[in-house]
């Protein structure tokens, strides 16, 4: 198989599903003609071009959704800004674009190639906070105090300019004093402080949540590895590290303060929720092969504990016990808050132990975000809400089914690689850890390289979190399959 052969599966597993794998000329055409839109300028639009802002992301990362700065304040307490990228001044809602990204929601980030949910011109260029460009966003300003809470935010537009656009390797690598600094800090004055004042106040942050019950997990994604002639060569680990979990951390807190503003505005709000997870007496069954006794209901403060003790004591075999409790945990969904002060009606989120949480920071690819800034916005101009409840419930809906066939197409390619990779082994023996046990199969992941498969023999008795080993039966790229026994 070559790289167009994978394109050609991810393209018709994208049909499959129910999604759009390339866009309409009249979308192309339309984000085209958004070159020539005038950028807007009102005094209700502040000038912050003159601080410190930068982004951390990938390397290779186009579609800059979020820059931030950070200034102390008096007790202790920290001022933070999170700038979003104002993507609906180029996306008109109704239009050919905004069909495109409500149909789809969502960015495809496959072993192909990423189908991105906005054309390129918009994602990677006006809409994107490229570095040494100002543009337009809204801007999340909240006061943290030391212990992390946030005792006061606002939401605002404002003018930013990218000073700086930093890697989440290189930041890492140089904060944990392996690597030197990124070359900017020489160059722009004042980032050093203002990245050491952001670990901090991310380190901040992330105690006040696990006090409620975060669960602090260490998980692990399948990067695919191209050659110099772009032929895919391996799927290897990609690991969080400590600039991953500080954007994490920011992001969290601005997502928050998005939800507050809006119910404090009378506001109805799009939330991102995960309730208490229904494979509880598993994950207990889990920690008692530890010898850990967890509470006969959901605890997040009990498993947090579990796991952070798991990860004193195993650290080489953390990011599995991770993997199998996240996978046991479930996936989020999305759903329509009512327009009150006080409420979301117990959307709370497990895995993160808040109670308000809107997905509000990328906008470049996810959809919720986007109708998140549009009711942001509307909310700043005192108009009235640009969806009503029931458009917002139907969104929800739409984007919760979206998301999670984003990720089977994701999952399809990423085995339809995998498959590529495995042809010439069939028979050997690998190390395996259970990631799926339900009716409809058992499912594998091994390491090396990195990738899930189904058990169609042996499976009896296995369940999520187990490990196993595992004997290569039969591999289709074509099919996507990839199937082992137990060994």
């Amino acid at each position: 198989m070559n790289p167009i052969n994978l394109h050609q599966i991810a393209v018709e597993a994208m049909r499959t599903r129910g999604l759009l794998p390339a866009f309409a000329p009249q979308a192309l055409q339309e984000a085209e003609d958004a070159r020539q839109t005038i950028p807007e300028r009102s005094s209700a639009i502040r000038d912050l071009r003159h601080l410190t802002w930068f982004s951390i992301d990938n390397d290779d990362t186009r579609d800059l959704d979020q820059l931030s700065v950070a200034e102390p304040l008096a007790a202790s307490s920290t001022r933070l800004l999170v700038a979003v990228a104002d993507v609906d001044t180029k996306v008109a809602p109704g239009g050919a674009v905004d069909d495109h990204a409500g149909a789809n929601t969502t960015s495809v980030y496959t072993a192909a190639g990423v189908f991105p949910m906005l054309p390129e011109v918009l994602s990677n260029d006006l809409t994107s906070l490229h570095e040494g460009q100002e543009r337009l966003a809204v801007v999340v300003d909240m006061q943290v105090e030391a212990d992390g809470t946030v005792s006061a935010s606002s939401v605002y537009r404002a003018l930013v300019f990218n000073r700086a656009k930093l890697t989440y390797d290189g930041v890492s690598a140089w904060l944990d004093g392996t690597a030197p600094p990124p070359p900017q800090i020489a160059s722009v004055p004042g980032l050093e402080a203002q990245l050491r004042l952001h670990d901090a106040l991310a380190g901040a942050l992330r105690q006040w949540r696990q006090t409620r019950g975060a669960l602090n997990v260490n998980t692990v994604s399948a990067r695919p590895v191209f050659d110099e002639s772009g032929q895919l060569v391996d799927l290897r680990p990609d690991h969080k590290n400590r600039a991953k979990d500080l954007i994490a951390d920011l992001m969290i807190a601005a997502n928050g303060a998005t939800a507050r503003y809006l119910a404090d505005q009378g506001f109805p709000s799009l939330r991102r929720f995960l309730q208490a997870p229904r494979r509880w007496d598993r994950i207990a069954l889990l920690a008692a092969s530890h010898d850990v006794q967890l509470p006969a209901t959901p605890d997040p403060l009990a498993l947090d504990r579990f796991l952070n003790a798991r990860r004193l004591a195993d650290p080489a075999g953390f990011a599995d016990l991770s993997l199998a409790v996240v996978k046991l945990l479930g996936s989020g969904e999305y759903a329509a808050a009512p327009a009150t002060a006080d409420g979301a009606n117990g959307l709370g989120h497990f895995g993160l132990a808040v109670n308000d949480y809107a997905h509000s920071t990328a906008p470049n690819r996810r959809f919720p975000d986007l109708v998140t800034q549009r009711l942001l916005k509307a909310a700043i101009a005192g108009e009235a809400p640009p969806y009503s409840a029931g458009q917002l419930t139907e969104i929800a809906r739409h984007c919760t089914l979206q998301e999670d066939n984003a990720s089977k197409v994701e999952r399809q390619v990423l085995k339809a690689a995998g498959a590529w990779l495995l042809h010439g082994r069939i028979g050997e023996v690998f190390d395996a850890l259970v990631t799926g046990a339900a009716p409809k199969g058992t499912f594998v992941r091994i390491t090396s390289p990195m990738l899930e498969g189904r058990v169609v023999r042996g499976f009896e008795g296995l369940d999520v979190g187990d490990a196993a080993q595992v004997r290569l039966l039969a591999v289709d790229a074509e099919k996507s399959f990839i199937d082992f026994e137990r060994a």
